[in-house]
């Protein structure tokens, strides 16, 4: 509805400066309406493309190396002994200390000797008594043949004296032998070590009553040498069969009758510690196990090894040969299949599968899929992608363990 003319007139007069100036309390907000304004036609600036990823590559080691089969094995001492009381008696005394090593000949039990002792006085006596018939069965024979020559004594009288004197040699020689047996017993009485070793504990105290061999003897102790010592492994059929066409073909000399070198690894260890030799091979493989039981010799300069022990055996299993080998950390798992990634000359990744060998100071060999003269990534494996551009920057391989 329109105003009337009226009240056109009475309405106050609007002051020009409403809509055209702002308030001065929002005129610091007039420059950053066209700051705005002028930002919103510009185009965000680009970033710039991302560098290839930096990867460690190094070429393959080459050198000569020897293949090698583990087997686990059971030391076991070359010679071991069970001491038993060779007479039956009181134990006097021990006189060695409960696991120590003792040297042949040391003493080890003492016996009550009194008993043999007084044997041994009255086998003497018989002794002298045989001799002296025996002397005396001699100047008889020695008269009748001077008589004899005269017919003072006859044939038959000779025959006999001779007869007697040969009874009493006999009966001498029989003193002689009880002498002996009884001297024997007495020896017997002090339990000396056969051989060098380490000894168990004493299984009989002092006071205690043995048996003898007549017995059943008593089980004192026993001994075990250590220096050098055997470890015996099991080979299997396979491993046998390649290695013996080997030795026909002339590229691994047969343990049978050469000393190959062995090396032990005994427990806890992560490399061999330990060098010996081959010693006996079986002449039948075990039908149950179908594995062919194998003995090697190994020093025991410190005697750390006991009987017993278990060791991991490495054996040759192959002629020398030539052989590139990489780190373990250059080779990555594909499914089934081991691959290495390789830089080419275009700085692009390529993934080449790989048959791989053993290990050889820490480094693996290598059989197939690489060359000499390849790039392989070595470190930052998880940054390399197949076809994508990396910056390679290249080093040597070293050794495990070797820090220079």
């Amino acid at each position: 509805m329109g105003l009337s003319t009226t009240e056109q007139f009475e309405r106050p007069p609007v002051p020009a400066s409403v809509g055209i100036h702002a308030p001065r309390h929002l005129k610091w907000l007039t420059p950053l309406f066209a700051l705005a304004l002028s930002a919103c036609g510009d185009k965000p600036p680009q970033q710039p493309a991302a560098a290839p990823p930096t990867v460690t590559v190094a070429q393959p080691v080459k050198r000569i190396v020897t293949d090698w089969d583990e087997f686990t094995g059971r030391f076991e001492a070359i010679q071991e002994v069970q001491v038993r009381a060779r007479v039956g008696g009181f134990v006097s005394s021990v006189e060695f200390r409960d696991g120590a090593i003792v040297r042949a000949g040391d003493l080890l039990y003492v016996i009550d000797a009194r008993p043999f002792e007084a044997v041994a006085e009255q086998a003497d006596g018989q002794l002298s008594d045989a001799r002296a018939k025996a002397e005396l069965a001699r100047r008889e024979l020695d008269r009748a043949l001077t008589l004899n020559q005269t017919q003072a004594v006859s044939d038959s009288i000779v025959d006999q004296r001779r007869q007697t004197l040969q009874a009493a040699r006999a009966a001498e020689m029989q003193a002689e032998g009880a002498l002996k047996a009884a001297k024997l017993n007495i020896e017997f009485t002090h339990v000396m070590a056969p051989i060098t070793g380490r000894v168990s504990r004493h299984l009989v105290t002092p006071g205690n009553l043995v048996q003898g061999s007549e017995g059943g003897a008593t089980l004192l102790t026993s001994i075990v040498s250590l220096d050098p010592i055997y470890i015996y492994f099991d080979v299997d059929e396979a491993t046998y069969l390649r290695n013996s066409r080997l030795w026909f073909e002339g590229k691994r000399p047969s343990s049978r009758d050469t000393p190959n070198p062995v090396q032990v690894t005994l427990t806890g260890e992560t490399k061999p510690s330990h060098e010996g030799k081959m010693d006996f091979l079986d002449n039948r493989l075990d039908v149950s196990t179908g594995t062919l039981r194998s003995r090697a010799v190994i020093p025991n300069k410190d005697l750390s090894i006991l009987p017993g022990q278990f060791g991991r055996v490495r054996i040759i299993g192959s002629a020398p040969y030539e052989a590139l080998l990489l780190p373990d950390t250059a080779i990555a798992t594909d499914q089934s299949r081991k691959i290495v990634f390789v830089v080419k000359d275009d700085n692009t990744v390529e993934a080449k599968p790989v048959t791989l060998g053993p290990l050889d100071e820490g480094l693996r060999v290598i059989r197939e899929g690489i060359k000499p003269e390849d790039r392989v990534i070595i470190d930052g494996l998880q940054r390399a992608r197949v076809g994508a551009k990396v910056t390679p920057h290249a080093t040597d391989i070293k050794p495990a363990g070797d820090k220079t």
